[in-house]
């Protein structure tokens, strides 16, 4: 049942506008389907009706005839009157024992000619599970298309007996068996079904439309606020509930983006405001003597000024002021491992893989997970696959890697992968920070773990669109 569930699930449109024109046919095919069985019934009701009417007024109009006829004629006007669909006996008890529902049609019909409402008269309509009804030799040339036209239904023979009590107190029995009508669809009768379909798609198509392309400019919106891509508040267009979410979508990103850009530009400032007072310390300690107090206090200083250093770097990471450009990935890794060094750092082969980024800032990000490897595994292995819709690059070393535990924490500012306060080995602990804020901003994700042979491995996803 899970299996079928799944298969069915699978099928059925995953858009907006397919789901929409599947469930409007349905209905239009539900509700068609039901008329045409209505109307079919109705069908068969009226064939039956004027069916059923006609043999009656034979039958009353026969009455009339053998009512005043002698004994003697009356075989003559049995014979004239049958024919190969409705037969006409006399005798002294009637066919039809009693009187079915449906047959007061014919029962009103026949007191209504003959202008006797007492005169005894019974009928009785029934279905009978029989092969269709034969075509008789003796059936004129001109009946048979009729004939065959109310046997195309293949369905089971209604059968109506008539009894009509004579002036001289015998019985006239009247048999006529009728197919009640199948279903017959013609060109005609389907070109309006094909019509209200095709009315059905163009309106589903419509409607999807204005409802579905709002929305996926919304999706396209979200998508380049998550990547850090400067656009234009998205227009107001779709139905109300989609204006809204529009609307509530462009107020957030206004709050969002002055929400970064007020951190952003309060950090920046704070770190270029102690730029003066540390390098006014670093002048003063200069003219001092050379002793173990000034030496480690200049220390401090320079470690001061390459912390405010790198957090002006982190600010402008965040800052995302650099336009967007599509560039070929491989070809910029190519540029970087050459920077590093070929001793350094290393490239696997790869086919140009185009994708729409910032070039610096991701250069910047990537130069940081290499210097990263290269300084704690010694060498930094470049590779480059394509995934659907994503760039996938790993930066992997062959160090001790990390434990468990720190493999997420790393990436917070100033945690370092080492603990001394050695710059030389260490730095200031905002070069993964950096990394994971520029790939972020891209819209990406930067993850690390441990490889099985020994290293760490830095993998980096980015949207290519």
């Amino acid at each position: 049942m899970t299996l079928e569930r799944t298969s069915l699930r699978r099928l059925f449109p995953q858009s907006l506008g397919g789901q929409l024109l599947v469930m409007l046919l349905l209905a239009l095919a539900i509700t068609q389907g039901l008329g045409l069985l209505l109307l079919t019934d109705e069908r068969n009701r009226a064939v039956r009706a004027a069916l059923g009417l006609e043999a009656a007024g034979r039958a009353a109009n026969v009455v009339l005839l053998l009512d005043d006829a002698p004994a003697d004629l009356r075989p003559s006007i049995l014979r004239a009157a049958n024919s190969p669909l409705v037969r006409f006996e006399v005798g002294s008890d009637p066919d039809a024992p009693h009187d079915s529902a449906d047959a007061d049609f014919v029962l009103g019909q026949v007191r209504q000619i003959l202008d006797q409402p007492d005169r005894d008269v019974r009928a009785d309509v029934h279905a009978r599970p029989l092969d269709p009804f034969p075509m008789p030799d003796d059936m004129p040339a001109a009946m048979r298309p009729m004939h065959q036209a109310m046997m195309a239904g293949q369905t089971d023979p209604v059968e109506m007996t008539l009894s009509i009590r004579l002036a001289g107190g015998d019985w006239l029995n009247v048999t006529t068996m009728f197919h009640r009508p199948g279903l017959q669809l013609s060109p005609q009768a389907l070109l309006p079904l094909l019509l209200m379909a095709v009315a059905v798609a163009l309106i589903a198509w419509w409607t999807a439309r204005r409802v579905v392309g709002p929305m996926r400019v919304l999706a396209v919106g979200a998508d380049q606020l998550g990547r850090g891509l400067d656009a234009d508040p998205l227009p107001m267009a779709g139905p109300i509930e989609v204006r809204e979410t529009t609307r509530a979508f462009n107020r957030m990103k206004d709050r969002l983006t002055r929400f970064v850009n007020d951190r952003t530009h309060m950090l920046a400032a704070l770190s270029h405001d102690l730029r003066s007072p540390l390098t006014a310390m670093r002048l003063r300690i200069e003219m001092l003597d050379e002793t173990d107090d000034s030496i480690r206090l200049k220390a401090l200083v320079e470690e001061m000024q390459a912390m405010v250093e790198a957090t002006l770097e982190f600010a402008r990471g965040v800052a995302r002021t650099e336009p967007s450009a599509q560039i070929d990935l491989a070809a910029l890794l190519v540029d970087l491992v050459s920077d590093v060094g070929e001793e350094s750092a290393t490239l696997a082969p790869t086919q140009p893989l185009l994708a729409t980024i910032r070039p610096q800032s991701l250069l910047r990000a990537l130069r940081n997970l290499m210097d990263n490897a290269v300084r704690y595994g010694g060498v930094a292995m470049v590779k480059l696959v394509e995934e659907p819709g994503l760039a996938v690059i790993t930066i992997s070393d062959r160090g001790a890697g990390l434990p468990e535990d720190q493999l997420e924490a790393v990436f917070e500012p100033y945690v370092r992968l080492e603990g001394s306060r050695n710059r030389d080995t260490g730095g200031v602990g905002l070069g993964l920070a950096i990394a994971r804020t520029i790939i972020q901003a891209h819209g990406g994700t930067v993850t690390l773990r441990n490889l099985p042979g020994g290293g760490l491995e830095a993998a980096i996803r980015l949207p290519t669109g």
